[in-house]
């Protein structure tokens, strides 16, 4: 149980500063939020990213096969990491009104 709650404390985390790394570089506010449900798809179906370029049909198969079978525990974890990823882009929109302009 003390894993599950770090995992998800970890994962919020993670993608907060990568979601608020990439905004404040790229100036695009909700980006990460649309590039995560593919890293999503990279952690979860245990396939190589060239497969996607060799043979697509077969790696799209099985990649929404394993997303099937993920857990409940998992979908909270991935959650949080998406959470992360809007509450970042909510916080860069909140220092760019106050008039940070680095953000």
């Amino acid at each position: 149980m003390i894993q599950f709650i770090i995992s998800i404390l970890l994962f919020f985390v993670i993608f907060f500063g990568l979601a608020f790394i990439l905004n404040m570089l790229l100036r695009r506010t909700w980006l990460m939020a649309i590039i995560y449900p593919f890293i999503v798809l990279m952690i979860v179906d245990n396939i190589s990213t060239w497969n996607y370029f060799t043979d697509l049909g077969a790696s799209f198969s099985k990649a929404f096969d394993e997303l099937s079978k993920i857990t409940a525990a998992d979908i909270s974890i991935l959650g949080a990491g998406f959470a992360g990823t809007i509450v970042s882009g909510i916080v860069i929109k909140f220092l760019r009104k106050s008039g940070y302009r680095m953000f």
